[in-house]
């Protein structure tokens, strides 16, 4: 808060009554005010999956809209804090523009109520959330445009400033994830291609069962067949699909995970001593290692002996 405050950040989403409080006495200490918005939970399914559906009632995320009123009363008693808007953002990877619309329209009564209370409500952030196709066969999210024009049909008369956090539309299909095979394995009565990256490299299969596309790099014409393709990490999570068809692939071919772009390497981690893979940005012919690869030592050198320990 202190730094934000430094920085003259536009305006604090606020979570919670103690972290209001908090602000208050943090902006108090510095002589400076804090331009606030409530991120309020509407209590809206956004339809997704359960681990990124951030607004319904039972969720952490934000104030009840139940109690909005009050906390916005007591908000604007506090020292170093201006109230100027509302927050909201109810999941990720939506893919229907109704849950977006039910949220928006709650959003708007309480402007107004708060505007019939006396803020002066001037700004309202969106959040994000719309989707991208992982699966282009049968995911098809609404377009931005139709997300904007919903939008504007909903909140445009309130004539406030509008934030919206796009986060995964903006870079989702940007990335992918190389990777090769090391062996095929014919199991019991499955074959497994088993690859070189793990769980640790990409954990939304694992943590969400998200679903990714996955291409051989090289084009191959003839028959394909069902793989599960997998990782070399010692725990059955590590597992990127099952029964995905792919053409006829050996050891030293190389396979794309598409649309890892968004939470995937912000979520890699060294798990099992593995080494951060590189990043690597390209532009038509040329590419640049913008995240070099780790060496063993740099992670092993993180660690210290303490003190006593002889």
């Amino acid at each position: 808060m202190h730094f934000a405050l430094e920085q003259g950040i536009f305006q604090f989403n606020v979570e919670s009554e103690p972290e209001l409080h908090q602000l208050s006495a943090v902006a108090s200490h510095m002589g400076k005010t804090a331009a606030i918005a409530f991120r309020i939970n509407p209590d809206v399914d956004a339809k997704t999956h359960a681990k990124i559906s951030t607004g319904k009632s039972e969720n952490k995320f934000g104030i009840p809209l139940s109690r909005a009123r009050d906390i916005y009363e007591t908000a604007a008693k506090l020292p170093g804090i201006r109230v100027q808007g509302v927050d909201l953002h109810i999941g990720s990877q939506l893919t229907d523009l109704a849950p977006f619309a039910e949220a928006f329209q709650r959003i708007v009564t309480l402007v107004e109520d708060l505007r019939a209370d006396g803020h002066d409500i001037s700004v309202i952030d969106l959040g994000g959330g719309l989707g991208i196709p992982y699966d282009r066969e049968s995911s098809k999210p609404p377009l931005p445009t139709e997300y904007g024009q919903m939008a504007k049909r909903i909140i445009g008369h309130l004539g406030c400033k509008i934030i919206i956090e796009p986060g995964r539309l903006l870079v989702g299909n940007a990335g992918i994830l190389v990777s090769k095979v090391i062996y095929v394995k014919q199991g019991e009565n499955r074959k497994f291609l088993i690859i070189d990256a793990a769980m640790n490299d990409l954990v939304r299969p694992s943590m969400y069962d998200a679903y990714h596309e996955i291409v051989a790099v090289k084009e191959h014409e003839g028959p394909t067949s069902p793989y599960d393709i997998v990782g070399p990490v010692c725990e059955t999570g590590d597992t990127f699909a099952r029964d995905r068809d792919l053409p006829d692939l050996s050891a030293g071919d190389l396979v794309a995970i598409r649309s890892a772009g968004a939470y995937g390497a912000v979520m890699s981690s060294t798990y099992n001593t593995r080494r951060l893979i590189p990043e690597v940005l390209v532009k038509g012919g040329k590419y640049a290692i913008i995240r070099a690869r780790p060496t063993y030592e740099d992670i092993i050198g993180l660690d210290e002996l303490a003190e006593w320990q002889d």
